[in-house]
């Protein structure tokens, strides 16, 4: 018996990374989840991974509120109600305050805030009571790292979303909690910096920050969604769960 039999469970940004480890970790413990991205070819391998009678995939993206309507049009069809949401799409660059542009506060928002927001949002009529909504928050929204400015104001702002919508949905037992990773290996770490050399680089930097001293893994993150998506969470809302290494505690 897994933690989420019979459940149905949303995952955006699927195709890679986090996305990705956490859907297939909450279709191991038995959800049926719907997985969005905007790479066809990465969500098809997605879906044959874990199985059609165990995930449908919906390619697009957050940022575009149509993708959105598609995406829970797909699951109001197949006649199921949400338990589960993990509003995990996200994204953005390094850029130090005098090389900021309008394209790039727009990229990063649009991804982080407010194709978050509308993926809450727009999933509300179809959320049962007691369901579960995580959004994937950051180590660096309490942070102050040279060139992560716009990236982190982002996910300060999730943070500070997921307080308030705690509270806005108590009435319907729905619980609202932000995990916010460490330093991952994911290839969305990877494209923060321009070119390899400068991956490197920004990866030794962050391990040398965290005290255990090592990047964390995909499979690591998803045991912490599995855990707020899960029963044994159900006295949890309102938190910012690090799960970093240690990196924002000691």
């Amino acid at each position: 018996m897994g933690r989420l039999d019979g459940r149905t469970a949303v995952v955006t940004g699927a195709t890679s990374g986090i996305g990705r480890a956490a859907a297939v970790r909450l279709a191991a413990e038995g959800a049926h989840v719907f997985v969005t991205g905007r790479r066809e070819p990465e969500l098809r391998d997605l879906v044959a991974e874990i199985g059609e009678a165990g995930a449908t995939g919906v390619v697009g993206d957050v940022a575009v509120p149509a993708d959105l309507d598609r995406l829970y049009g797909a699951v109001r069809e197949s006649g199921r109600r949400v338990d589960v949401l993990f509003a995990n799409a996200g994204g953005g660059e390094i850029k130090r305050l005098e090389d900021v542009t309008e394209r790039h506060v727009d990229f990063t928002f649009g991804a982080n805030v407010k194709g978050l927001l509308f993926t809450v949002q727009k999933a509300l009529p179809l959320l049962n009571d007691g369901a579960s909504v995580i959004l994937t928050g950051s180590t660096a929204g309490s942070g102050g790292n040279e060139g992560f400015g716009v990236y982190s104001a982002s996910k300060a702002a999730v943070r500070s979303l997921s307080r308030t919508w705690a509270n806005e949905l108590k009435a319907r037992n729905i619980r609202v909690n932000t995990l916010s990773p460490g330093p991952v290996d994911t290839p969305g770490l990877t494209g923060l910096a321009p070119d390899a050399e400068r991956a490197r680089a920004l990866k030794d930097v962050l391990v040398a920050g965290v005290p255990l001293g090592r990047m964390g893994r995909t499979e690591e993150i998803a045991d912490a969604v599995v855990f707020l998506a899960s029963d044994q969470s159900s006295f949890v809302t309102g938190i910012e769960l690090f799960v970093d290494g240690g990196q924002r505690q000691v």
